[in-house]
């Protein structure tokens, strides 16, 4: 036995320099094969994960961290390849398109994602939100959990705002496949403070941080400077130019109307598609209920995790706390009952399959829901900017219209936060107010149109 040992050189040394030196090689090998296979696909959040996980702002880092461990190539190099503007906005600052009072202009289709016409050929159902510099963080996690096509209006005021807009896009494109294929992206500029800089090209550090979207954008805002900030505060948001400008930048016959923080329930997208292949009304409008989620929970699997949560107090239907009448209509109540094994529909509950659990039959003035329509609805009425009057003027108006309004099941969205009174910003009042003035000439406006007056409004005329 020691005579074999010498004649084979199996010294201990010997045998732990070989497993070295065979070690090194394979490593060189196997990350040669890593940066060349075809397989290594260059995305975070692949579609069947966002199908089966829970992705938040609060645990999105974990889950990153995870996908780091199974395709460390794959993510901490820049995910595609693309060309150095590829991410640059298209469109000429000193151009626009002015909306009625010549208030802001506006950019259709700034920035176009790779596969945006081709999902919008294979879904029936875009998704339309907008948001400021400083919420799109959200657009995040609505990306992961809607696998259709999405059009994203955008604001922007002054040339610090509008340089870190474009910096932050160039880091949710790196970062976020779902955004970089699925989102077409317009702008809107005010006409007090519009960007005076043309578009340009920007590049990120070779490494950074795509489990942080919050923190990286709340980095680059740091450096908007105080007299910026003070700017914004004094002037109200644009919300129905917004909706406007993003619902029409969908190609779909049908919209989704949302506000950027609110997060469509999983597969959503291909529910809704399926259920609308089958619609045939043209004046109906299919609610999608929302409720307030408590941020130390995951976001819920299905109806059922959600309604669990919610009776644990973790959970509670959208603005009950702050306004009830906000989403009263759509009664949750009634809306609660499948998830009872004995409900004729519990079987949808378990497989997802939409379906019209109930129609609003206590439909009311101040009704703001989330809702799915043809894309022939009324439009959003600019006149009412900022906060209140600015969602429920234009839902009053499809009611006026003769609209039904049906409550799907068992979808959902979501919204991150248990809000109350308290939390809400004194601003707001103001701004409500200021638009309750113009809800007089409003409803007149609409008694004209239509000849109708379901709610008996112009009983309450000045």
């Amino acid at each position: 036995m020691p005579y074999t040992a010498i004649n084979l050189g199996c010294r201990p040394w010997n045998l732990s320099l070989t497993s070295v030196i065979i070690l090194a090689l394979s490593n060189m090998l196997l990350t040669f094969l890593l940066l060349q296979s075809e397989t290594c696909v260059p995305e975070i959040i692949p579609r069947k994960m966002v199908e089966v996980s829970a992705v938040t702002e609060w645990n999105l880092g974990n889950l990153v961290k995870q996908q780091q461990e199974q395709l460390p190539e794959c993510i901490t190099q820049d995910y595609q390849p693309m060309s150095p503007d590829a991410n640059s906005l298209r469109l000429d600052i000193k151009l626009g398109r002015w909306d009625a009072r010549r208030i802001f202009r506006t950019f259709d289709s700034v920035l176009v994602g790779s596969k945006f016409t081709e999902l919008s050929q294979t879904y029936r159902v875009c998704l339309a939100t907008q948001s400021s510099v400083e919420k799109l963080h959200s657009l995040v996690q609505v990306a992961l959990h809607w696998t259709g096509p999405m059009s994203v209006a955008l604001y922007a005021a002054g040339d610090e705002e509008f340089e870190v807009l474009q910096r932050y896009l160039v880091y949710l494109r790196r970062c976020y496949e779902s955004i970089r294929e699925r989102v077409i992206f317009s702008l809107a500029v005010p006409r007090m403070r519009p960007p005076k800089k043309q578009p340009r090209v920007f590049e990120l550090p070779d490494i950074i941080d795509c489990a942080k979207p919050e923190a990286t954008l709340n980095e680059l805002a740091s450096h908007i400077s105080s007299e910026q900030t003070n700017w914004r505060i004094r002037n109200v948001y644009p919300q129905n130019h917004m909706r406007n400008l993003a619902r029409k930048n969908c190609q779909t016959d049908y919209v989704f109307l949302t506000d950027v923080d609110i997060v469509p329930s999983f597969n959503l997208s291909v529910a809704l598609d399926e259920f609308l292949r089958s619609d045939n009304c043209d004046k109906c409008a299919y609610v999608i209920p929302t409720y307030e989620l408590d941020t130390r929970m995951r976001f819920p699997q299905n109806k059922t995790e959600l309604i669990r949560l919610a009776r644990k107090g973790l959970a509670r239907p959208f603005h009950q706390k702050v306004f009830i009448h906000n989403q009263f209509a759509t009664n949750f109540t009634r809306w609660l009952q499948d998830v009872s094994p004995t409900h004729k529909y519990h079987e949808n509950v378990k497989t997802g399959k939409v379906y019209v659990s109930h129609d609003v039959t206590n439909f009311e003035f101040l009704y703001e829901p989330f809702y799915v329509a043809k894309d022939i609805a009324p439009s959003h009425d600019e006149r009412f900017m900022g906060y209140g009057y600015t969602r429920n003027t234009q839902v009053y108006e499809m009611y006026v219209t003769g609209y039904q309004f049906k409550v799907l099941s068992p979808v959902f969205t979501g919204h991150w936060g248990l809000q109350t009174r308290k939390s809400r910003p004194a601003w707001r009042e103001r701004q409500n107010s200021a638009n309750r003035k113009q809800f007089e000439t409003f409803k007149k406006e609409v008694f004209a149109r239509y000849m109708r007056d379901p709610l008996k409004m112009m009983k309450n005329a000045n």
